[in-house]
């Protein structure tokens, strides 16, 4: 993300509403500035009311079929200083699920490239530095518990968790009000739709699953939150969805909930630019032209791998070209990243195989001769194709050989899935009792309409 040097206030002026806003007689908005500077008070708060608060009492209902406020929430925005586009709308979408939409941003009219979207203050902006910041040392307890190496999106959860307490006075009742309760990423699922997915996409989202308890797991170090809280699934696992279905990393390391920039939904080719200022302001931007109704979006991550973003956002991305071959080496070694694993191992949907996938095979089957091993990593290393190419011919059959049964291999897994899934349904398994069902049998689908593609062109090599 780059750094726009463009004041807050000049865009401001470039966005529609800002300075003629005026809340509707019928909506009611808690002028209360957000701020994670000034917090003692705001953080003894807490303290006070952790031994006494009740679930009940707490306005924001998260059961999943509970209704989302994005009406209020515009008014909301505006009038904490977030400048709206004159072409920026919300609009919504019906899941595979049928138990709520996918509201979204779009334009409502054709924009050309640099145009204006939305603009964010910062201190609408919650960060975990700072939310660590206004915490205090009582969370380093945790911090220390949960023996991972990043931090910050912790303390967004702690935060979320914080505001969601405070109930309709919290600065972000509004904005939190709005967000799903219903989600479908790795920490949602159940063990059956763990069974459902094939290896790799099980273990990815079972890493998700396992975060989130050790988030669970690290509350017991937290005194300033109510016990009803920390003890209810429905709620920790609330928090944690929207902290890593919506977080944005930021320049520097620290990560951050944008509120109305996280109403942008992810796209293999970004049409949008996210962007900060030295004060941490935020600046979204068109990157191209755009039609009238068309989704503003940008990249959450590789979109050649859809299992990651099923496993993390709970969402399949299926305008990708390319998807991550699924061979998974354990304990690679450096000269395997090196070689391209496993970011650049793609199969594409045309049933093409990325060199990288030749390569890292290739490499591993050479490791019965140490010698030619690594004279085939120099090669690699030193841009020399003509050795590398001496090679592929040479050992061409073994590497084919050992593509086409990782390919065979995984498809089986599928097909066997599918009879599985064909066998639940038909005893009553249905999506009214598993509502990811759909969502998990389309990305199988998904996945085995590459994997067939490739395998009927590894068939045309030896035809």
């Amino acid at each position: 993300m780059t750094c726009h040097r463009l004041g807050l206030a000049l865009i401001s002026s470039l966005l529609t509403g800002v300075t003629a806003f005026h809340l509707p007689t019928t909506t009611t908005i808690i002028h209360r500035q957000p701020s994670l500077t000034n917090n003692h008070n705001h953080h003894h708060h807490h303290q006070q009311r952790a031994q006494s608060v009740t679930l009940h009492q707490y306005p924001i209902s998260i059961t999943e079929n509970a209704p989302r406020d994005t009406i209020t929430l515009t008014d909301w925005a505006i009038n904490y200083g977030i400048g709206l586009g004159d072409t920026f709308q919300l609009t919504a979408t019906q899941q595979d699920d049928a138990i709520h939409d996918d509201v979204y941003t779009i334009t409502s009219q054709p924009i050309a490239p640099s145009t204006p979207i939305l603009s964010i203050p910062s201190n609408v902006i919650l960060t975990g530095s700072m939310a660590r910041q206004e915490l205090g040392s009582q969370t380093f307890g945790a911090e220390d518990s949960l023996l991972l190496s990043d931090h910050q999106p912790f303390y967004l959860f702690l935060k979320v968790l914080a505001e969601y307490e405070l109930g309709d006075q919290s600065p972000w009742y509004y904005w939190l009000n709005s967000l799903p309760r219903y989600y479908s990423n790795g920490a949602s699922m159940t063990d059956f739709c763990f069974g459902c997915l094939p290896p790799y996409a099980a273990g990815l989202a079972l890493a998700e699953k396992k975060r989130y308890r050790q988030y669970v797991e690290a509350l017991s170090n937290i005194s300033f939150l109510s016990e009803e809280s920390k003890q209810s699934e429905e709620v920790t696992k609330w928090a944690f969805n929207v902290v890593f279905t919506r977080y944005m990393e930021l320049p520097g390391g620290d990560v951050a909930l944008v509120p109305m920039a996280d109403y942008l939904n992810h796209g293999a080719q970004p049409n949008v630019d996210i962007s900060y200022d030295e004060e941490g302001n935020c600046y979204v931007y068109s990157m191209t032209e755009v039609g009238a109704g068309e989704p503003l979006v940008f990249s959450y991550g590789d979109s050649t791998n859809p299992s990651n973003l099923l496993a993390r956002y709970g969402f399949l991305d299926e305008s990708s070209a390319a998807t991550f071959c699924k061979y998974v080496i354990e304990n690679p070694t450096f000269e395997m990243f090196n070689l391209g694993y496993p970011n650049s191992m793609y199969f594409y949907n045309d049933g093409g195989i990325s060199n990288e996938v030749w390569d890292v095979l290739l490499y591993e089957l050479l490791k019965v001769s140490p010698e030619e091993q690594q004279h085939f990593y120099q090669a690699h290393m030193s841009g020399d194709e003509g050795t590398k190419a001496s090679y592929h011919d040479q050992y061409f059959a073994q590497t084919y050989k050992s593509i086409t049964s990782h390919v065979d291999y995984i498809l089986n897994e599928l097909d066997e899935l599918g009879i599985g899934l064909e066998t639940q349904i038909a005893q009553g398994q249905d999506k009214k009792r598993h509502p990811r069902l759909p969502l998990i049998m389309r990305h199988n689908e998904f996945v085995k309409g590459t994997f067939d593609n490739v395998r009927q062109n590894l068939d045309n090599m030896y035809a």
